[in-house]
């Protein structure tokens, strides 16, 4: 399966690396845009083959390329995507050239995750003796965090037994929490009814309803496994008093995981933002993703645990064809496979230690505080103006909006059509908005400034009969 030409190969590979390049040169140009009608056509795959890579790295090129989900654009305020840093582009392809298995054994690969984990630990505010592993995401690593506080509380019979002659659990989150919560209960075979949402007083996991829900629990016999805190919600850019949570956490004996998917950078901003972290390193977990703000490629998360010894008490299994070595390949200390489930993992930690290393935290910290003021400055244009209200207080780098008239996902549509703006819809109190979340370290405040005058243009000419009541939800 090589090819015959090399040299041939090097020049298809060169061409199609000054394509990337130059798609990344130009990614202020190149806003969201409908996928052609012809795409599915272009991309069948034949019966038959030529074998030519030149001619599979045209059609990259000129078929794959183009399309793209537009959030490398600065005006890409959807949902929570990061945005990429060019040096991910020289990350990905040394790894793919390495084609490094990271599920163990002793080899570069391994200890480049290791000092990944190490440095994200630190940043956290955790002591040296504390870890982790890389994840696809904060979702894989919700489910590996859940897992860890349940051999902690249950011991290691769970493995063994399952759920058979466990008690019902509970785990606790604010109302509007990610829905990775769930879905990790669910997979782990507690189901939907093993979380209950808190209500939420000033835009945080409501303290005294919390401990009100622990007392019920106990009371009737179920067992609070974890408490999850929200640092940075997915629909307000919120942060829970993670410190307060703790205290609670501390005095129930209860495991404390924070959720933190893009709010854990905000460790690295300036005042006053990074202080709605404080308590982070008071967590007994963290998930985290490093492609969302940080802006490493897609995908790259984390999921850190305090203690070692239990996450690695969840997930070791080594049959004899996995027994370590004191020499050679199979030696090392630190094999990944024990603290997941992957056995097969790719070289993930490469991109997130380019971009550490490439722009480290003050750089960083910039950046994020940055999308905060653009969020800030979103809010103010907002509230001046005659045609939208803000929905709710700016926290962090989010920003929902609600149109006096039209619908909002006509409008959110009509943006991105357009190519002017990509927002997301969301709703709050009832009333449908406009969301906008901010990490990307392309924007700027004339990228805002424009966007919103989009809106306001948007929303003049909408139809009346989608007419919204005035006034702030």
């Amino acid at each position: 399966m090589d090819p015959q030409d090399w040299e041939a190969f090097r020049a298809d590979m060169h061409r199609l690396l000054d394509q990337c390049v130059d798609q990344l040169h130009s990614a202020r140009e190149r806003p969201w845009q409908p996928v052609p009608d012809a795409f599915n056509e272009a991309i069948t795959i034949p019966d038959q083959t030529t074998g030519e890579h030149g001619a599979v790295m045209d059609r990259l090129a000129q078929d794959i390329l183009p399309q793209t989900t537009g959030n490398t654009h600065p005006a890409f305020f959807g949902w929570v995507h990061g945005t990429g840093q060019a040096m991910g582009l020289a990350s990905e392809l040394v790894a793919a050239t390495m084609n490094s298995n990271c599920g163990g054994r002793d080899h570069g690969a391994i200890r480049v995750e290791q000092e990944v984990i190490r440095w994200l630990c630190a940043t956290a505010g955790w002591p040296a003796n504390t870890g982790g592993i890389l994840t696809t995401g904060t979702s894989q690593a919700t489910i590996y965090a859940l897992c860890a506080a349940r051999l902690k509380r249950f011991g290691a019979a769970v493995r063994t037994r399952g759920l058979h002659d466990m008690p019902r659990l509970r785990v606790y989150a604010a109302k509007g929490a990610h829905s990775c919560v769930v879905k990790a209960l669910q997979v782990m075979g507690h189901g939907t009814q093993a979380l209950k949402q808190i209500p939420l007083r000033d835009g945080q996991m409501d303290l005294d309803a919390l401990r009100e829900a622990l007392r019920q629990d106990r009371d009737a016999g179920i067992e609070p496994l974890a408490i999850v805190a929200t640092a940075g919600s997915v629909n307000t850019g919120t942060f829970d008093d993670i410190a307060g949570l703790a205290r609670i956490a501390h005095s129930h004996g209860t495991w404390l995981h924070v959720d933190a998917a893009f709010g854990y950078w905000i460790r690295l901003a300036d005042a006053p933002w990074r202080a709605l972290a404080d308590g982070m390193e008071e967590a007994d977990s963290i998930a985290l993703d490093g492609h969302k703000w940080l802006g490493v490629t897609y995908d790259c998360g984390a999921c850190l645990i305090r203690d070692q010894a239990v996450h690695r008490a969840t997930f070791a299994e080594r049959p004899e064809y996995l027994a370590a070595q004191s020499k050679g390949l199979a030696a090392g200390d630190w094999w990944p496979t024990d603290y997941g489930t992957e056995l097969s993992r790719g070289f993930r930690a490469l991109k997130m230690w380019t971009a550490l290393q490439t722009h480290g935290p003050e750089v960083i910290g910039a950046v994020v505080t940055d999308n905060c003021k653009q969020a800030a400055l979103m809010g103010a244009l907002a509230e001046a103006s005659d045609l939208l209200d803000l929905a709710c207080p700016v926290v962090s780098n989010l920003c929902v909006i609600r149109p006096r008239q039209g619908d909002p996902a006509a409008l959110a549509a009509q943006l991105q059509l357009s190519g002017e703006a990509v927002f997301s819809t969301t709703t709050l109190d009832g009333a449908p908005c406009l969301r906008a979340a901010i990490v990307n370290h392309r924007t700027t405040s004339d990228t805002i400034r424009a966007a919103v005058t989009a809106l306001e243009r948007a929303v003049a000419t909408a139809p009346e009969g989608g007419a919204l009541p005035a006034g702030p939800a």
